[in-house]
Order: C-alpha cells, then structure tokens, then sequence
C-alpha cells in the first residue's frame, strides 16, 4: 500500500514516518500493492490529530483520531480501520454471495429512526471561482469543498477525484 502523508503545524520525523508505514502494513492484506491511503497529521494547541482516509469501490474507508500523543493516534487509527475493513470485507462477501444486487437496503425501506444525523454544520458560502475552491480544499485538507460561483450565483462543489484530479459539481436546478 501506498500513503500520501501531509501534515500541518507538525514536524513529521523519519520515526513517526517508520512507525505509520509499520501499522498501515498491517491493512496490507485487505488491499492490492498499487493502493492509495491519504494520511493527516496536525498539530493544534496541545491535540494532535490524525487522519487516514482509504478509497474503497462505493465510498471510502476513513478513520479519525485526537489525543495528546500521535504514536498512540496511530495505534487507535489503524486498529479502527482493521475493524472497518473486516465489516466491509463482510458485506461484500453477503453481496456477492447472496446475487441479489443490492449490498444495503433501499432508503425507502429503511426506518426512519435508524437515520440518525449527528452534526449539523452551518457556515457562510463566499463567491469565489473553482480554482480558488480548489485551494481552499487544500488549505483545510478536506476532500470536498462547497462554494458560491461567482460566475453563476448557483452553489457548487468541489472534490478531489481517486487519480489526484479535481471534479466539480454544478447542480441543474428544476429539472428531474
């Protein structure tokens, strides 16, 4: 497996970068060689923060982790995407053995009491352009970023595509 560290307000050293490459050898088994991991280590105040985001067909695997100590985050991180894989690993294994085409259940069908949303994020959209989307992403190291275009008033969003690219997202009001 292959990891893309970045870092922020953190002096990544050889032995953090040794330990991480030890403990995601354990996610080895579940992936092919040729397989992108995205790694976050931040610093603020006195919380460290890590972050290790895995691309997996429908979706990402993805584990997120705060504390005083980053060697310990690794440990909790890791072990926290060993877990995530073995369910997913075990979903697949029903989809493809069930044959009936469908991992999950449709929404329709679904309680809606198992629909539970735990945080609600409000914040102001500002008029920029894609490009400049695209570097404010990468300033705050998320993957999707939501703005107004200035160009056409409407709200869009954009994101950083599995090959490294950008994709924009720019929705068609009133029609179905």
């Amino acid at each position: 497996m292959n990891y893309k560290l970045t870092s922020k307000n953190l002096e990544v050293t050889s032995a953090m970068e040794n330990m991480l490459d030890k403990k995601l050898s354990k996610l080895d088994r579940f992936f092919t060689s040729d397989t992108d991991a995205y790694v976050f280590m931040g610093m603020t105040k006195n919380q460290a923060k890590l972050e290790i985001t895995i691309p997996v067909r429908g979706g990402a695997i993805r584990a997120e982790q705060t504390g005083p100590d980053i060697y310990s985050l690794m440990d909790d991180a890791v072990d926290s995407m060993e877990k995530q894989l073995k369910k997913y690993r075990s979903k697949l294994i029903d989809f493809y053995q069930s044959g009936s085409g469908k991992v999950y259940e449709p929404l329709e069908e679904v309680e809606e009491s198992t629909i539970n949303i735990v945080r609600t994020k409000r914040f102001a959209v500002k008029p920029m352009d894609a490009e400049e989307a695209c570097l404010q992403m990468e300033l705050l190291g998320h993957n999707f970023y939501m703005f107004l275009n200035a160009e056409t008033g409407e709200v869009n969003v954009v994101y950083r595509r599995n090959d490294g690219a950008y994709g924009l997202i720019e929705p068609i009001l009133g029609e179905e």
